[in-house]
């Protein structure tokens, strides 16, 4: 069954006018992990914020659950992105005044339910090693405990999808290699499907699906049989 179904997207971009992503169509399965990969000026991270809702095409639909995200009436389609979606960017984006449990927290308090899932938010920073920085602020923390407690906040309503474009972008090769791991993890153990935007092969390689964007056009969409190294 479909996660996720992109059917003939198209993006154009005016003044100059750009056609950023041509009829691009394919289909994300429950479960999977996809890298899109790409030079820079592909498509490859417009392609993402469609995929998510957080842009809208000039045409064609991405189809979710059965529905076409973008017939979504506004507080619907908000409602269905904090709860069913998580994000990870380059930049962490950590409100500097919250600790990193209230930051973790954030994503639960936009829906009044902070209290519920605040032990869950405790679990995910014990289970990424962040015991310590409970009561961080991020100027308190290295880059890779800021990427991890973004990590974090990604998943603190249990999403069905989690999008994360270059989230290894601004990480040394330590801190880049387990983010990446963070993301293997969450997909083997929690059957979260994770789409990945780098353009890291070695971090593409960890997917169990490639899709190659050139010039906002699929060139290349490969599986292979087995997750991981």
């Amino acid at each position: 069954m479909a996660d996720v179904r992109c059917a003939s997207i198209i993006k154009n971009f005016e003044n100059p006018r750009v056609e950023v992503l041509k009829s691009i169509s394919f289909d994300i399965g429950r479960g999977d992990f996809v890298a899109v990969t790409g030079k820079s000026g592909s498509g490859k991270s417009t392609l993402l914020y469609i995929l998510s809702g957080l842009d809208t095409p000039t045409a064609g639909r991405v189809i979710i659950d059965g529905k076409n995200i973008f017939d979504l009436p506004e507080a619907e389609m908000n409602h269905f992105r904090n709860t069913r979606m998580g994000f990870v960017f380059q930049f962490h984006y950590l409100l500097p005044e919250l600790t990193s449990l209230d930051n973790v927290l954030m994503p639960a308090r936009k829906l009044k339910r902070e209290k519920e899932v605040r032990e869950r938010a405790l679990e995910l920073l014990r289970r990424f090693d962040l015991e310590h920085c409970v009561g961080k602020h991020p100027a308190q923390m290295s880059g890779g405990e800021q990427q991890r407690v973004a990590v974090a906040r990604s998943l603190i309503m249990g999403p069905d999808i989690l999008f994360a474009d270059e989230p290894t972008g601004n990480l040394d090769s330590v801190n880049g290699e387990r983010i990446m791991n963070m993301l293997r993890e969450i997909n083997d153990k929690s059957g979260t499907t994770v789409i990945l935007v780098t353009h890291e092969p070695d971090y593409a390689a960890i997917a169990g699906r490639q899709i190659h964007l050139t010039d906002g056009r699929i060139d290349r969409d490969k599986k292979k049989t087995v997750k991981g190294y």
